[in-house]
């Protein structure tokens, strides 16, 4: 993944205050257009990679495709900055995929869509049930196998584990690397329920939007939680874990789900 970052000669203060050259590993971000049915929806900055499973989890956080079946085609132009998706959507859901948007917390990258409309009746009803030492192993596993934040220490990462398949992306923006991660495990057939989702960004309640929208039972992140983050969770039965670092993490919501 070498071609997401440029190495740049950077001047580093050391601490006794004296400056050394040294080379250094930057992200490069480009600006990705999503066109649905022929039609711009919207652009985005992002790394430039897994853009269709980017579009794909961003369309079902939104509710605007509930499984696969309703899509005809995709396709991600040449260059890479650009996603055509053509899709049976009504013509009502078009019209209100961005007639309220709600300015979040992670706006500068992303985009987070209508928040509380999306979950107003939706309910995690899973039994889903997870060990406190499997939580610890999954964690120590994704904050040690991501290749572009070990590389440049500049981007968001999501991991999803489903049984014995855990599926992995990175991203500028905690939204991207969410919808990155849904969307292929998605795309290659997978169901997400009765899993866990592993973000590195706080627990606002865009991230528990994302994860009720696709009946993700389980969130934890070594972040805090914010306040409508918490609210949201105990209201659609999602379990919100957060500061999870060590073999430590505060839960905030739903702990039934969490064997001791």
């Amino acid at each position: 993944m070498d071609q997401f970052y440029q190495n740049l000669q950077i001047e580093q203060i050391s601490p006794s205050g004296f400056l050394s050259t040294r080379e250094d590993s930057v992200i490069k971000e480009e600006r990705i257009a999503f066109y649905l049915n022929d039609q711009k929806l919207l652009s985005v900055m992002s790394i430039p990679y897994e853009q269709d499973y980017h579009f794909v989890g961003f369309l079902m956080s939104e509710g605007v495709i509930s499984d696969l079946s309703c899509i005809d085609s995709i396709k991600i132009a040449e260059d890479g900055k650009s996603v055509s998706l053509k899709a049976k959507i009504e013509e009502k859901m078009l019209k209100n995929l961005f007639r309220e948007k709600t300015l979040t917390s992670g706006c500068c990258v992303g985009v987070a869509g209508n928040l509380e409309g999306n979950i107003v009746t939706k309910f995690i009803e899973s039994p889903y049930k997870i060990t406190t030492k499997k939580i610890f192993e999954h964690l120590k596993f994704f904050e040690t196998n991501t290749e572009l934040f070990s590389k440049t220490g500049c981007v968001h990462k999501a991991m999803l584990v489903l049984n014995d398949k855990i599926f992995i992306s990175e991203d500028i923006g905690r939204h991207n690397a969410i919808d990155k991660v849904m969307g292929k495990a998605r795309m290659l057939g997978f169901n997400t329920q009765d899993s866990i989702l592993f973000v590195s960004g706080r627990l606002s309640l865009e991230m528990v939007v994302k994860a009720v929208m696709h009946n993700i039972p389980i969130v934890v992140s070594k972040a805090a939680a914010t306040f409508m983050g918490i609210k949201a969770a105990q209201e659609t039965g999602v379990t919100l874990i957060g500061f999870a670092r060590g073999e430590k993490a505060n839960v905030y919501t739903h702990s039934g789900r969490i064997i001791g």
